[in-house]
């Protein structure tokens, strides 16, 4: 592949100089363009409306650096997990998830994750590096491709909530975000994605000047500042204040209402005083916040919060008039609940 360039990471305007170049029409990039991001196809041979001649010459000057399917699990709750390799040879995890009649598709944006929340399996596994928008895009294609197979319908959601850290690979997270939402790429509504992040406070301020249109998670799980930087340890340099006032700043510049994400831990986070500073907290901002039972994975030491601890710790939130919902977990079975994505890539 020496020389080659990732075909899926040049935009439209460098194709329309490739082909100029090529003494060939412009137009063609156009079609090349649909063909990459509207109907996902991952090799030049597919691309039938051009002629051999041009699908040679673009074999010859660039590549695909897709994923493939490794292996695929389904839970015994209609979940579907799936494994997939890069080509140079790492995994991540990607799951598709039913309910009722609405599938949610949860990606990963990194091979492993240097953040290190003491809860979550990524966290135990060595950083590789970012995925690029089109690896990105792939799983999001995959997965849509499942639902439809499986449950004669496309995805309902996005959610960018499987392994890594979304905002520390931002240009390429912005760019699969780009590509899946454009008129001439899957044309899906923006309003339907969500980004989850631990929090990075200039990152969120960037998300707010770069006028984003999908919806923000933050991983809150603690207001309480000792607890939180225990729990997720970016707090350390990046405290609760910090991050106040960077999701002050969002809702000021955007109107959007953020959500946090609360993972309720058995005697650690689930008790009465941290449901009043949660509360407290979410006095800043305009909040949705949604409770998620843990789920366990070998070798980190949590369980999760017993049922009638898990009312109390809504119905104080909800007498404060807070939006609170319960997530329950769906595909524990074969490691595909929220917190368990790390797979083959643990062992590599």
């Amino acid at each position: 592949m020496e020389g080659k360039k990732d075909i899926r990471a040049v935009t439209m305007e460098d194709l329309s100089d490739y082909f100029v170049r090529k003494r060939e029409k412009k137009f063609r990039a156009k079609q090349v363009y649909e063909w990459i991001w509207n109907k996902g196809i991952t090799s030049f041979d597919e691309m039938t409306n051009l002629s051999a001649q041009d699908r040679a010459g673009l074999a010859n000057d660039f590549y695909f650096k897709a994923i493939q399917i490794h292996q695929e699990q389904r839970s015994a709750d209609g979940t579907i997990k799936i494994s997939f390799q890069t080509n140079d040879g790492h995994f991540i995890e990607g799951v598709l998830i039913p309910s009722g009649n609405r599938t949610t598709a949860c990606i990963s944006s990194q091979i492993g994750c240097t953040l290190k929340c003491t809860f979550c399996a990524t966290g135990t596994i060595k950083f590789k590096r970012n995925l690029t928008a089109g690896e990105i895009f792939d799983q999001v294609q995959y997965l849509n491709k499942r639902s439809l197979q499986n449950y004669q319908t496309s995805l309902s959601n996005i959610v960018y909530m499987g392994m890594g850290e979304p905002l520390l690979n931002y240009k390429e997270v912005m760019q699969s975000v780009y590509h899946i939402t454009d008129t001439s790429g899957m044309n899906f509504s923006p309003r339907r994605i969500t980004l989850s992040t631990v929090g990075l406070p200039d990152k969120i301020r960037q998300l707010a000047n770069d006028n984003i249109k999908f919806n923000v998670a933050v991983s809150l799980h603690s207001a309480i500042e000792k607890k939180r930087s225990q729990l997720v340890p970016t707090n350390k340099k990046h405290n609760l204040e910090e991050l106040k006032q960077a999701l002050q700043y969002f809702y000021e510049h955007s109107g959007k209402r953020i959500t946090f994400e609360y993972l309720m831990l058995g005697g650690v986070n689930d008790k009465l005083e941290d449901a009043k500073a949660l509360a407290e907290y979410c006095k800043n901002f305009p909040v949705k916040i949604n409770l998620i039972e843990y789920n366990p994975y070998t070798g980190l030491n949590f369980s999760k919060s017993k049922p009638e601890h898990l009312k109390k710790f809504q119905e104080f939130l909800e007498k404060k008039n807070m939006i609170v919902k319960i997530r329950r977990s769906r595909g524990q079975d074969i490691d595909a609940a929220c917190g368990q994505l790390a797979g083959k890539e643990k062992n590599n």
